[in-house]
């Protein structure tokens, strides 16, 4: 006869399986969101891996000790089912191309929408105790859980908008900012009792203000407290890169801010755009090192993409193992992109190419995308946000090549109806 602490002991050691396997598909899940937050498509290794973890759970769970359950396998299989849809929700809406709007609505209460299993986790719970099954429920109850408490548990600072911010607020609202806020799930505005209008800004242990939603769904300008942020991930950057000694230069949005601006930052920012010439003395195990070994020391977060030798350096602090593959989970990111150059020739001139695409780079021999070595090197220096800062020794040839007239303002990844209604500001 069986005793009752051996069945105990097995329906425990069950529960735990299923709990170990979610966890893992989980953290499989989460490290894959990268790709889709930089608008790349993950390894197809990284994904089999997370399908087949998703799968072997569910499989797990199907069968006990009196055989197969096709309920069980329904009901495991429809929890993933939404938890997966719900966490990749705030990477996918990242994407320029405008979200579906169960996607969109989902990222939109990202923080919290996790919870939303619960009260059917009780109840399957109830109706149906198998062990495995009550062993996923646990695990994907207690992960949901954890993400809202670390979500909720840090305060915000009061920023006022200034004219401009709040112009576009306005246009973009029709006059009725309270009523914008609340259809769009604005948390970090603050009305105030004399008609004036606040910003909650983003801290540095806060979760980052949605921008990407913010500024190309909704066509509002930058946060003050992104702007902020901005300026400190910028020089946290080119410190590193002087201390190295690496030829590096602003690029893209952030060489057009401080032409076309006047060493002004634009007011629709994202991201900040750094380049970086790969040379042997700068080589690209000494970059990533030094970026990381400084990014753990000073509270920046380094997510190196070794294949595209590019490297995105984010605002947030970096977490400890497990939670350091969960920052993917949020709906924000304050980052600066660090693209490498190298040297190469085609078609007999040398010039200095990129492996990613930026705006309308030709396409080198080499597949990769580039420019004639004299339009950047040797680097000029250009005022940007009060500073002398390298730049390309041409940098109005430079942005021709990339954006074509560089001049004419293109609101180019914002949704169309938001960039009309704000073209007259503009």
């Amino acid at each position: 006869m069986i005793g009752i602490g051996t069945v105990f002991s097995n329906h425990f050691t069950s529960a735990l399986i299923a709990a170990s396997l979610y966890f893992l598909a989980y953290l499989s899940l989460v490290r894959l969101l990268r790709y889709w937050r930089n608008w790349y498509s993950p390894p197809l290794p990284l994904f089999l891996l997370t399908t087949g973890l998703a799968l072997t759970t569910v499989i797990q769970i199907s069968f006990s000790s009196s055989g197969f359950s096709w309920l069980s396998l329904i009901v495991a299989a429809s929890f993933i089912a939404y938890l997966f849809t719900t966490i990749t929700a705030t990477a996918v809406a990242f994407k320029p191309s405008a979200p579906r709007p169960v996607i969109h609505f989902l990222a939109k209460h990202a923080e919290y929408s996790g919870l939303w299993i619960i009260p059917a986790a009780a109840v399957a719970g109830y109706m149906l105790p198998d062990p495995k099954l009550l062993g996923l429920l646990v695990a994907t109850t207690a992960i949901e859980l954890s993400w809202f408490l670390r979500c909720r548990c840090v305060g915000r600072k009061s920023y006022p908008l200034n004219t401009p911010d709040l112009l576009v607020l306005q246009t973009q609202a029709n006059g009725n900012v309270a009523d914008f806020a609340k259809q769009h799930a604005i948390s970090e505005l603050q009305i105030l009792p004399n008609g004036g209008v606040n910003w909650l800004g983003c801290k540095k242990n806060s979760l980052p203000c949605p921008l990407n939603f913010y500024v190309n769904r909704l066509g509002l300008n930058t946060p003050p407290c992104c702007r902020e942020h901005f300026e400190d991930l910028g020089r946290f950057v080119t410190d590193c890169l002087r201390d190295i000694d690496a030829t590096h230069w602003i690029d893209g949005g952030t060489l057009l801010g401080a032409v076309r601006e006047n060493g002004a930052m634009l007011a629709w920012e994202d991201d900040i755009d750094i380049s970086v010439l790969l040379d042997d003395d700068t080589t690209w195990d000494k970059l990533c090192a030094t970026l990381s070994a400084r990014g753990d020391k000073d509270g920046y977060y380094v997510d190196i993409f070794e294949k595209l030798h590019f490297i995105v350096v984010s605002y947030d602090k970096p977490k400890s193992w497990p939670f350091r593959w969960e920052r993917n989970r949020m709906r924000g990111e304050i980052h600066l992109d660090l693209v490498t150059f190298r040297h190469a020739t085609d078609k007999g001139e040398p010039v200095l190419e990129r492996q990613l695409l930026k705006g309308s780079m030709p396409v080198m021999e080499s597949g990769w995308h580039g420019v004639p070595v004299d339009i950047i090197l040797p680097t000029s220096t250009i005022n940007f946000l009060g500073s002398d800062i390298p730049c390309p020794s041409q940098p109005e040839a430079f942005l021709e090549i990339v954006y074509g007239d560089f001049q004419t303002v293109k609101l180019t990844y914002v949704d169309e109806t938001a960039a009309k209604m704000r073209a007259a500001i503009n």
